[in-house]
C-alpha cells in the first residue's frame, strides 16, 4: 500500500484501494470499485474463467531475469528431494505456481509423491499424507487441517497469515516451522542466500546462486487484469506516464517500501500492452503467459519420454472414456480415425502422448495446455436450427452458461441452498464445481462446497467424503467400484449425470450448462429421461435470490460464462486431426450418427 500511495503523488489519475486478498481485489474490479491489479498467471486464468469476467491487458516483461520456482532448505541440513516424505513444508500459496502447482506437479510426475489420480483420492489428501505437517496458505483448513498446522495465522493467502507469499514461506523455513520452502528463487534476499541451498530434481543440492541449474520450473509472467468494459488503453497510458516521467525504479522497485514485488515484480524491465482483440478470452492469453512454464501439471498426466513420431499414414487415434463413447466412435466408421479407450479425461490427456485427439471442456483445455497439448477445433452450435458442428479454434467460439437447476415447486432458491443436496458434473470441472464454488464460497472465508451442502455427488471427490454420498456408480447395490469415479462408469458423471441426479430426486440442485435441460426433456432424452418435461425444471441464481426463473432465461439467470469445449491434440498431430475432422464433417453428418441411447459422447452434442 505504501508504494501505491507514493505513486499516487506522481499521478493524479492513480488511486489506491487496500484489500485483504487477490480475490477481494478481483471482486472490487468486477463491481467497478477498482480498475486493475497485477496478478500471477494462475489468477489471470481464474479471473477470466470463473465469475469475475476480467481479462489481462498488460504483461510484465522481465527477459533479463526469469522467475524460477525452487525448493529451498537450510544449508546445515543434508537431505535431498528424494527424502521429503515425512518432512514439514512451507508453501507460498495454495494453487500458486511457485508454491503449489509447480512443486506438487513435479513431485507427482517424478513419482516422488505417490498419487494414483483423483479417482483414488484428492491431490490435497495425498499431500497431507506425504508431509508430516505443512503451511499452505489458502487451502481449506477445515478439510485439511494438517496442511495448515505449521501456519501462524488463519491459513489464508492474505496479510492475515504470517507465512503467506514467498516472504512468508521463507520465514516459515527460517523460523523452524518447516524444513523445505516451495517458492520463487527471487524471494530469497541476497544477504541471506548463504544460509540456504536448493534441492535439485536429480537428487543433488546447489547454492541459491545456481538456481538456473537447480529449479523446478520457470514461473509464468505476471499481468495486469481489468474489466472487459474498462478503458484498458487509459490504464496503460497512466502506467506509461509514470514510467516516462519518474523512471522505472518507481514502478519496478520495492526496497524503499519495505517489501518485495509490490504492485509489479521487481525484476520487470518493461510493460507490454496486449493489443490482440481475438475473442479467445483470458484462457488463450493465459496459455501465452505460461508458454515457458515447463512443469507437467498438477496431475500425473504425462509419462516420461518423448512424444511419438507423427504417423506416416495420415490416420489419427481418438481417445474415448467409456464403453458407450467407444461404441459411438466405432460406429462413426471414419476410415482415417481409430478409437482408443481410457477410463477418464485425465488418462486420455496422458494417452494423447500415444493417441492423437480428445474432446474436452474449457477447464480441461487449460490443464491440457499446461501439459503441452493444443486445442485445434472447438464445438459450436446453432440452437435455433438444432445444429452442432466443429470450427477452427481460432474462429469465434461461443461460450456456454453455467446454471443452477432445481425442480419446479421444490422450494429451493439461491437463498435456501445451504444444507441442500447437490449434483455436480465432477470434481474440479468448470460447470459442476469451479464456477459454483466461486459463486457460493467466493466471498466467504472457510466456505467450501463440502461444508456448504449436506451431501452431494461430485465424481472424482474423496470416496469417504459427503460429496460421494449421493453417487450411484453403475447402479449396483453393493460392491460397486465405479461409485464416485470421474468416468462414465458413474451414472451421475458429466452433464447428463448431474441432471439425472436431480431428475431422479437424488439431489435438489444440479450445476450444469444451460443447454442440458432442453436437450434431455420433452422426449429428446435417453430412456431414463423419456418422461421428463422441460417445464418441470427452473433456474436459481444470485441475481434472483428468493425466486426461480424459467430454464430458458439462462441469459439473465446464470452463474458464469465459460469457454466452449474443444478438441485437443499434440502439436505434431494438429494438421492430420483438423483435416480428418473437416472431411468427415463436410461429407456427412457422421458426428450426429443416430445412436438413440448415447448423446454427449465423443462430441458434446445432441443428435436429432
Amino acid at each position: 500500500m505504501k508504494k501505491c500511495q507514493h505513486l499516487e503523488t506522481k499521478s493524479s489519475e492513480l488511486e489506491c484501494h487496500l484489500k485483504s486478498s487477490v480475490t477481494e481485489c478481483m471482486t472490487s474490479i468486477k463491481t467497478g470499485d477498482a480498475d486493475a491489479i497485477t496478478v500471477d498467471g494462475e489468477h489471470v486464468y481464474l479471473a477470466g474463467l470463473i465469475n469475475y469476467d476480467l481479462h489481462p491487458i498488460i504483461a510484465e516483461n522481465n527477459k533479463a531475469v526469469c522467475s524460477y520456482a525452487v525448493a529451498v532448505v537450510k544449508s546445515d541440513t543434508d537431505f535431498s528431494i528424494n527424502d521429503l516424505k515425512g518432512k514439514t513444508s512451507c508453501h507460498s500459496c495454495y494453487q500458486s505456481p511457485g508454491g503449489w502447482n509447480i512443486p506438487i506437479g513435479r513431485l507427482v510426475a517424478q513419482n516422488k509423491l505417490p498419487w494414483d489420480g483423483p479417482d483414488d483420492m484428492p491431490l490435497e489428501k495425498a499431500v497431507s499424507q506425504f508431509f508430516l505437517s505443512s503451511c499452505i496458505p489458502g487451502i481449506s483448513k477445515a478439510l485439511y487441517p494438517h496442511l495448515c498446522q505449521a501456519c501462524q495465522g488463519d491459513c489464508s493467502c492474505s496479510q492475515n497469515e504470517k507465512y503467506s507469499g514467498d516472504e512468508g514461506a521463507l520465514q516459515c523455513l527460517k523460523s523452524g516451522h518447516g524444513q523445505v520452502a516451495f517458492m520463487c528463487q527471487d524471494g530469497i534476499p541476497s544477504s541471506e542466500r548463504q544460509n540456504y541451498q536448493l534441492l535439485c530434481m536429480d537428487g543433488s543440492r546447489k547454492s541459491v546462486e545456481e538456481y538456473k541449474d537447480c529449479y523446478l520450473a520457470k514461473e509464468p509472467h505476471h499481468a495486469v487484469i481489468t474489466r472487459k468494459d474498462a478503458d484498458s488503453q487509459h490504464i496503460y497510458k497512466v502506467l506509461k506516464q509514470i514510467l516516462v516521467c519518474q523512471s522505472s525504479e518507481y514502478l519496478f522497485s520495492s526496497a524503499a517500501f519495505g517489501g518485495k514485488d509490490l504492485m509489479f515484480s521487481d525484476a520487470t524491465t518493461e510493460l507490454i500492452e496486449f493489443r490482440c482483440q481475438k475473442p479467445f478470452g483470458a484462457l488463450s492469453i493465459y496459455i501465452y503467459l505460461i508458454e515457458n512454464m515447463i512443469a507437467c501439471c498438477i496431475y500425473n498426466f504425462l509419462s516420461a519420454g518423448n512424444p511419438p513420431a507423427p504417423r506416416q499414414d495420415g490416420k489419427i487415434e481418438w481417445c474415448t472414456i467409456s464403453h458407450a463413447e467407444q461404441q459411438k466412435c466405432d460406429n462413426l466408421q471414419i476410415p482415417s480415425m481409430e478409437c482408443r479407450r481410457a477410463s477418464s479425461v485425465e488418462e486420455c490427456i496422458k494417452k494423447i502422448m500415444e493417441a492423437d485427439a480428445l474432446a474436452v471442456d474449457g477447464g480441461e483445455v487449460y490443464i491440457a495446455g499446461k501439459c503441452g497439448l493444443v486445442p485445434v477445433m472447438v464445438e459450436q452450435s446453432n440452437q435455433r436450427k438444432n445444429e452442432h458442428y466443429l470450427i477452427f479454434h481460432k474462429s469465434v467460439r461461443k461460450p456456454y452458461f453455467v446454471v443452477a437447476v432445481v425442480r419446479k415447486g421444490s422450494g429451493v432458491t439461491w437463498n435456501t441452498l445451504k444444507g441442500r443436496k447437490s449434483c455436480h458434473t465432477g470434481l474440479n470441472r468448470n460447470a459442476g464445481w469451479k464456477v459454483p464454488d466461486s459463486a457460493i464460497c467466493g466471498k466467504t472465508p472457510d466456505c467450501t462446497l463440502y461444508n456448504f451442502f449436506s451431501k452431494g455427488c461430485a465424481p472424482g471427490a474423496d470416496p469417504q467424503s459427503n460429496m460421494c454420498e449421493l453417487c450411484k456408480g453403475s447402479g449396483k447395490v453393493v460392491g460397486d467400484e465405479s461409485k464416485c469415479k470421474a468416468s462414465s462408469g458413474e451414472i451421475y458423471y458429466g452433464y447428463d449425470g448431474a441432471f439425472r441426479c436431480l431428475a431422479e430426486k437424488t439431489g435438489e440442485v444440479a450445476f450444469i450448462k444451460h443447454t442440458i435441460v432442453g436437450d434431455y426433456t420433452d422426449g429428446k432424452g435417453p430412456d431414463w429421461a423419456k418422461d421428463l418435461k422441460s417445464e418441470d425444471f427452473e433456474l436459481i441464481c444470485p441475481e434472483s435470490p428468493d425466486t426461480t426463473v424459467k430454464h430458458t432465461e439462462f441469459g439473465k439467470c446464470n452463474l458464469a460464462k465459460v469457454p466452449a469445449h474443444a478438441v485437443i491434440t499434440r502439436e505434431d498431430a494438429r494438421k492430420d486431426v483438423v483435416n480428418i475432422l473437416k472431411q468427415a464433417q463436410v461429407s456427412s453428418l457422421q458426428f450426429c450418427v443416430d445412436f438413440p441411447v448415447i448423446f454427449s459422447f465423443v462430441f458434446h452434442t445432441i443428435c436429432i
